[in-house]
C-alpha cells in the first residue's frame, strides 16, 4: 500500500512539472467601465486574447476613478484599467500595454483618446490614426506610439 501511494505522489509531481514549470501566469489588469458600453466589453476581451487576465468593474461614477489615477482631462474616454503600476485609459492596444510593462517608463499610463475606428473594441469601418499617448500626474502627454494610416 504504501508503495502504491508514494508511486502515486511522484506521478503527481511529474505532472505537476510539466504542466507547470516556466509557465507564466496572465498579466492581472483592473477595468473599470460602464454596465452598457460595448466597446469597453470588446476591449476587455481583446485584452484576454493578447494574453492578459482582465476583471472588468462596472461603476457608476468612472470620473472619481478618473480622479484617483490622475487621468489627465484631454484624453478621458470610455473606461480606465490599472495594470502593473500604470493607468490606460481608453482604447489602448494591448501591443502598447506589454511594451509599456517591459520598458517601465516613469510615466503614469496610456491613453488612447476619443474613440478612434479601428482602435481594439472599435473595429468596424473605414480604421482610421490614431495615437497612444503617454501621460504624467502633471496632464502632460507625449506621443507613444501611433497606429492606423
Amino acid at each position: 500500500m504504501k508503495y502504491a501511494k508514494r508511486k502515486l505522489l511522484a506521478a503527481a509531481v511529474v505532472v505537476g512539472l510539466g504542466t507547470g514549470a516556466g509557465a507564466q501566469a496572465p498579466t492581472q489588469v483592473s477595468v473599470f467601465k460602464s454596465a452598457t458600453c460595448g466597446c469597453c466589453a470588446k476591449w476587455v476581451e481583446h485584452l484576454r486574447a493578447n494574453g492578459f487576465a482582465p476583471a472588468a468593474t462596472d461603476v457608476e461614477d468612472l470620473d472619481a476613478v478618473k480622479t484617483k489615477y490622475h487621468v489627465p482631462q484631454a484624453v478621458q474616454t470610455c473606461h480606465t484599467a490599472v495594470v502593473g503600476g500604470y493607468v490606460i485609459e481608453g482604447h489602448v492596444p494591448a501591443s502598447d500595454i506589454k511594451r509599456l510593462l517591459k520598458e517601465r517608463p516613469a510615466i503614469s499610463g496610456l491613453a488612447v483618446g476619443g474613440m478612434p475606428t479601428g482602435s481594439p473594441g472599435m473595429e468596424g469601418g473605414t480604421p482610421r490614426h490614431y495615437d497612444v499617448l503617454s501621460f504624467d500626474k502633471q496632464g502632460n502627454t507625449r506621443v507613444y506610439a501611433s497606429h492606423g494610416n
